[in-house]
């Protein structure tokens, strides 16, 4: 029976145990989206976990609209990811890079007032965040079907980018109502073509730049992320396990290196959670991740019981840089400082200290 504890093989990588760190922005990057110096200590603090997921990381500036969020499509910020990479690697981690673009949600404001590109032209509900303060979404434009190639491109560039950079490879951000969750849920896509409709014509942009970042960097380099039943910024689907059990098929013949899937945490789930995740599992060849929610006992279940092959650990991985020996250990875990989430400098990002080190232990 396989313990939270072990080593994992997920694809090309060998992981020293089954706890993952999350994507996890942060803000820490220049107004140019270059990766900074303190992120360095950031990531290498935390190369205990079995795999970092590098926080979302844009592949084009038309899908970056978060202020400080580091980017991997030019020379420069590949350069300033490389000591990130480097030092997770000599402290004995591994770490891929997490491919985003926002879509809608992106403001206009970082397109020189362009408007953002979506499945549709709907408006995301709610405010972007930019560096004038909270704005409302703005209308997107729907993607022409003659740009696609180049979307496809894009991410395939930064896939070669990340392996450029020192990543063991990437993982493309299907979920959470971004550019790829805006494709594939039926609340904001009514495209007529062939990216639209059924949920085979909505999963088709996942499927071509993930056919495209596997040639690229190889699928046992290649993993996603989807959220099926996690509606935000206003994309849910009135068919989710249809839709994601054919994303399972799709993602399996690929041959992917792992597949993970954002849940309802283990409290709040509704009824059929736990169904869909069950099926994905049983339809995607290939280890899967669950996220959301999980601690110490939850994530040890699923993974003894075979629910799931590892556990990716979000906002614990930022108060507890040590996540992985805590767990082990069974000690106590430090709170996140919320107000310093996406603030600058090190207060609230590196200055979190390691269980052994606290006074009086």
């Amino acid at each position: 029976m396989p313990s939270l504890f072990d080593p994992i093989r997920i694809g090309a990588i060998e992981c020293a145990n089954r706890i993952f760190m999350s994507p996890l922005t942060r803000s820490r990057g220049t107004r140019d989206h270059v990766p900074t110096p303190l992120m360095v200590e950031y990531y290498r603090q935390r190369a205990n976990a079995g795999l970092i997921i590098s926080e979302a990381t844009g592949v084009s500036q038309q899908g970056l609209g978060t202020p400080f969020a580091p980017g991997i499509w030019n020379d420069q910020q590949i350069a300033a990811w490389c000591p990130i990479t480097s030092a997770v690697h000599a402290a004995g981690g591994r770490i891929i890079c997490q491919l985003w673009h926002m879509g809608r949600v992106v403001h206009s404001d970082f397109l020189g007032g362009q408007p953002p590109v979506s499945s549709s032209a709907i408006a995301a509900p709610g405010d972007a965040r930019t560096y004038d303060g909270n704005k409302s979404n703005v209308t997107p434009r729907a993607l022409a079907a003659s740009e696609i190639p180049g979307l496809v491109a894009d991410f395939a560039q930064g896939a070669r980018n990340a392996i450029a950079a020192g990543f063991d490879g990437v993982q493309l951000h299907a979920a959470n109502g971004y550019l790829l969750d805006q494709f594939l849920r039926d609340s904001c896509n009514k495209r007529t073509d062939a990216y639209g409709g059924s949920p085979v014509n909505r999963v088709r942009l996942l499927r071509e730049i993930t056919e495209a970042i596997a040639a690229t960097v190889g699928p046992e380099r290649t993993a996603i992320r989807v959220s099926p039943l996690i509606p935000m910024l206003g994309c849910q689907d009135s068919a989710a396990e249809e839709v994601f059990l054919c994303v399972a098929d799709t993602m399996s013949r690929i041959g992917i290196a792992f597949l993970e899937v954002r849940e309802p945490a283990p409290n709040v789930r509704p009824d059929n959670a736990p169904l869909i995740a069950t099926q994905i599992k049983t339809r995607f060849r290939g280890p899967m991740v669950l996220n959301t929610g999980y601690d110490r006992a939850d994530a040890m279940a699923a993974v003894a019981n075979g629910s799931a092959d590892a556990i990716t650990f979000g906002k614990p991985y930022i108060a507890n840089p040590d996540l992985a020996e805590r767990l082990s250990k069974n000690v106590p875990l430090a709170t996140v400082n919320v107000t310093t989430l996406y603030s600058p400098g090190p207060v609230g990002y590196v200055d979190y200290p390691r269980y052994a080190s606290m006074p009086g232990l």
